[in-house]
């Protein structure tokens, strides 16, 4: 019992190093336009902000957090979606009242949304061509409102994403 425990932490403190936008080539075939944040292969375009795997499915982020994509194709020419899948979790909101969503992709703002209620939601934003140059291109976001750290729990929480990503525009 000892061993395993001791093999689990060993295993735990040799993490996969996760991908910043400047380190892919463009050619680089393992870079996704969509981000599943259970896959452990997209776990590596994940960035600062998330929190561990929970329920096989989903992750917490905290007040900040970033993603590193392949625009999708003809995303140069035509711009792209950045799409994120998440729930903000009652105990979130009843203390917090609102959570205002801003993002950018490689420093263009893109348009936020304000949520006032507790659920499961999806916010989809055109982003401009001009933004995705490039092999892999970073989107960041940050809440106003979010749980500090020792507010409910020891961590810092916003939101339960499930999946972030760049649509191609039809």
């Amino acid at each position: 019992m000892l061993v395993a425990l001791a093999a689990s932490f060993v295993a735990g403190c040799n993490k996969p190093k996760r991908v910043r936008a400047g380190a892919l080539d463009e050619d680089d075939s393992a870079l996704r336009s969509m981000v599943h944040v259970a896959d452990d292969k997209s776990f590596l375009q994940l960035g600062n902000g998330f929190h561990a795997l929970e329920g096989n499915a989903w992750r917490w982020t905290k007040g900040r957090f970033s993603v590193t994509l392949r625009p999708p194709l003809n995303a140069e020419k035509d711009g792209a979606y950045l799409v994120l899948r998440f729930s903000l979790a009652e105990s979130v909101v009843s203390r917090v009242h609102s959570v205002r969503l801003a993002a950018n992709v490689n420093g263009t703002p893109v348009e936020g949304q304000t949520y006032t209620k507790n659920g499961d939601y999806i916010y989809r934003r055109h982003v401009p061509a001009s933004a995705l140059k490039g092999g892999a291109v970073t989107a960041e976001f940050s809440l106003d409102h979010y749980l500090q750290a020792g507010q409910l729990e020891g961590r810092e929480l916003g939101l339960i994403v499930s999946v972030i990503g760049l649509e191609a525009v039809h």
